[in-house]
């Protein structure tokens, strides 16, 4: 049986495994769906204690894993998909068919990008619908394309795709942004990027191979219209991955994790870390606290229970 077994490669996962390790708990962590999670889709990350010129969010999390696979901690590609409660810990099953048995679980699964839930979002995702500027940025050089959302993630995938789109157009549903003050000016100043305001997108529009643009709904006075662009990428929020934890832990209206300031979760021996039980700050360095304390937390835990 393990001592602890991680679910997620995010900065929390790692972060967790990074402390787990040191305290010879010998973690094994498994990747998830993404490996290294959201932060491997960030271009820069401009605010991580210790990096004054930045740092790419994939190396960020990839030095993560070195070290804590320098102090001895297992990390396997594999998603879990059931748990359960056993005798002196849980059963895990994982989608390779794998079935694991841990003393603990930390619970580092993160969010997934929330689709707009529109049919024709399904008929066009990845030919020219696509919640990644990182991953797809590239494929709209000197093309137009729309940005949905009004958060930090928006304006930095905004700001990412002018270095290849000929604009950016910024569809926001209110008449304000939700962005931190630095990301609005930082969007605001960008002459590539313009906004579109009180508006949504209402369906999504093609020639049955590529986007070629959208209808957009006014929410004040209703009225449609329709805007040509090349592409359509979602930045409006996330869904926390705790599919396989519902009516086991307790989880908010929203799904996400309810776990107290020592990131215990409603089931003893479950902790929870990162963006899967964080509906507030949503940050690297919150992410990594988070998963820290996790792991402080078993290491506890296990204490008390021998």
């Amino acid at each position: 049986m393990e001592n602890v077994i991680i679910l997620g490669s995010g900065i929390a996962g790692c972060t967790a495994a990074i402390y787990a390790a040191r305290a010879n708990l010998s973690p094994l962590v498994f990747s998830g769906p993404q490996e290294g999670g959201q932060l491997t889709m960030t271009t820069e990350v401009e605010n991580f204690p210790g990096f004054p010129e930045g740092i790419r969010g994939m190396e960020l999390v990839e030095k993560a894993k070195k070290q804590a696979e320098k102090f001895g901690a297992t990390f396997k590609t594999d998603i879990a998909t059931e748990v359960e409660e056993i005798k002196n810990g849980f059963e895990l099953t994982f989608m390779s068919g794998a079935k694991l048995k841990s003393k603990t679980i930390i619970v580092a699964t993160g969010a997934s990008a929330r689709w707009l839930g529109i049919p024709s979002e399904e008929k066009y995702r990845g030919r020219g619908v696509t919640t990644c500027a990182t991953c797809d940025g590239a494929f709209f050089k000197d093309k137009e394309v729309i940005v949905v959302g009004g958060g930090d993630s928006a304006m930095e995938e905004s700001l990412f795709l002018t270095r290849f789109a000929a604009k950016v157009t910024v569809v926001h549903r209110r008449e304000e942004l939700r962005a931190s003050k630095f990301m609005q000016e930082k969007a605001q100043k960008n002459e590539k990027i313009e906004f579109v305001w009180n508006s949504m997108v209402s369906e999504i529009l093609g020639d049955g191979r590529l986007v070629n643009g959208v209808k957009l709904k006014n929410l004040k006075t209703g009225k449609l219209s329709l805007f040509k662009c090349d592409g359509v990428f979602l930045a409006i929020g996330h869904v926390p991955n705790t599919r396989i934890f519902q009516d086991k832990i307790k989880l908010d209206d929203k799904g996400y994790i309810v776990a107290d300031k020592f990131m215990r979760t409603s089931i003893p021996g479950i902790f929870a870390a990162g963006d899967v039980q964080d509906t507030r700050f949503k940050q690297a360095i919150t992410a990594a606290g988070s998963g820290c304390k996790a792991a402080m937390e078993v290491e506890k835990y296990l204490a008390e229970n021998e």
